[in-house]
């Protein structure tokens, strides 16, 4: 009778050994992918689902068709460092410290990565469940290792080049096949890839193909090649959804679109200014690295076959707000700090939600403490509803808060601040609540 209960706890043990394994991979498979498209350096409207005139961009406009489109999206900061690693830690840059592109001068930009390994990022948390995770394109927090990617195109190794992506840089420029490889090499476990290309950022230099699209003597030759980058991103965006259509994988796969900050085109007012530009394609006033919408706003994209219902809203958003709700969509809870909202329940009420505000910031390029993200500020901002604000940091005292009203005023061309004193007050009050900076 004991040998018998002995030989029955023996075949127990070795059951749960193998079926538990077992029983993880098969709740592994049944996860949802995630495919992150990031743009870089693209206006909120410079897309044919978006109003654009002229720009041709079929691809997105066909996921905007399939998905749940958020138009008043926003990225917190409006350069390109700080504002991915919002997107892969759901952390504001005060927050995960990552303020600016580069460290003070003369600092080894490798003292930056010790705030990578402070926090929580995607790849590390989705790991956890067993999902492969892919970095190509725009990285600039070392090797892509250290936030839990278990491959990369970018090495990350500022002895060989290694700044901004090195060669994760190429994707999308010469080709997809990496994409496609990591793609095949997961067979039947869920990954998530990190699909942000060098597109349309300058160099801006399209193919041919593309760029005898827009030139014309009606468009301005500096616009006409960036029309065709973003068509040329477009491009890039549409090989790899059709790729997931001809794995049969688009009906598991969440699609998660954003921009990390604006862009709006310089045009020389003469040719005698164009010839003077040591630079011919860089950006606008208002745009990038600016507290204003040409820099900020982004529409934020989610398409879920049969989960997520094609729709768009209104809805004010923050890409703060997608790292928790990746996260609720594969059944993981979202660290304490983050302070972003789930988008599938703003979706399941119909675009409801009860916040109130959101919120962003602006910093130097250059970091001036890396320990201390007010040294570096510039500008805290904040939209209610129709209402926009921008307060200058301590580093701008002489500067006084503005106020747009962005349904009348998309543009922000007229400061309403003046004859609106006490709804700059209470904006400022809100903002203050969200991230207290004290006045110098």
């Amino acid at each position: 009778m004991k040998l018998c209960k002995n030989l029955l706890l023996v075949v127990l043990v070795v059951w749960g050994a193998y079926a538990a394994p077992r029983n993880v991979l098969a709740e592994a498979a049944s996860r949802p992918n995630i495919v992150m498209i990031i743009s870089d350096d693209q206006a909120w409207n410079d897309y044919g689902f978006m109003g654009h005139e002229k720009i041709k961009t079929p691809n997105l406009d066909k996921l905007a068709a399939e998905s749940a489109v958020f138009k008043r999206g926003y990225v917190p900061t409006s350069l390109c460092r700080p504002s991915l690693m919002t997107m892969i830690t759901g952390l504001y840059p005060h927050q995960n410290m990552i303020t600016g592109n580069d460290p003070p001068k003369g600092m080894d930009r490798q003292k930056l990565l010790k705030h990578v390994r402070a926090v929580d990022c995607l790849p590390q948390m989705l790991d956890k469940l067993g999902y492969k995770s892919y970095q190509c394109g725009k990285w600039w927090e070392g090797n892509p290792s250290l936030a839990g990617f278990t491959s990369a195109m970018t090495h990350g190794d500022p002895k060989r080049g290694g700044r901004h992506g090195d060669l994760g840089l190429k994707i999308g420029r010469e080709g997809m096949k990496p994409v496609y490889e990591f793609i095949d090499e997961c067979k039947d476990e869920p990954f998530f890839l990190w699909y942000a290309p060098f597109l349309p950022h300058t160099p801006h230099n399209p193919p041919q193909r593309i760029l005898k699209k827009y030139l014309n003597p009606e468009t301005p030759v500096e616009l006409s090649y960036y029309y065709a980058m973003v068509e040329w991103f477009d491009e890039t965006c549409g090989q790899l959804l059709n790729y997931l259509d001809q794995k049969q994988l688009s009906d598991n796969t969440i699609v998660v679109y954003v921009t990390d900050n604006g862009w709006i085109q310089y045009v020389p007012e003469s040719e005698a200014e164009r010839k003077k530009m040591k630079r011919r394609f860089r950006y606008a006033p208002k745009s990038k690295r600016s507290p204003y919408d040409g820099g900020l706003r982004t529409p934020i994209l989610l398409r879920w076959p049969g989960k997520i219902k094609p729709a768009e809203y209104d809805t004010l958003v923050s890409s703060i707000d997608l790292a928790p709700t990746i996260l609720d969509a594969v059944g993981l809870k979202p660290t304490k700090a983050m302070e972003g909202i789930n988008l599938l329940q703003v979706i399941q009420n119909g675009g409801k939600t009860d916040r109130k505000a959101i919120f962003g910031e602006i910093f130097e390029h250059d970091m001036v403490d890396i320990d201390d993200p007010v040294t570096s500020l510039k500008y805290r901002w904040c939209i209610e509803g129709e209402w926009k604000a921008i307060f200058p940091g301590p580093r701008l005292s002489e500067e006084k808060p503005e106020l747009y009203n962005l349904a009348q005023d998309p543009f922000e061309q007229h400061n309403a601040a003046a004859a609106h004193p006490e709804l700059v007050q209470q904006l400022l009050k809100q903002t203050n609540a969200w991230w207290n900076v004290p006045a110098k």
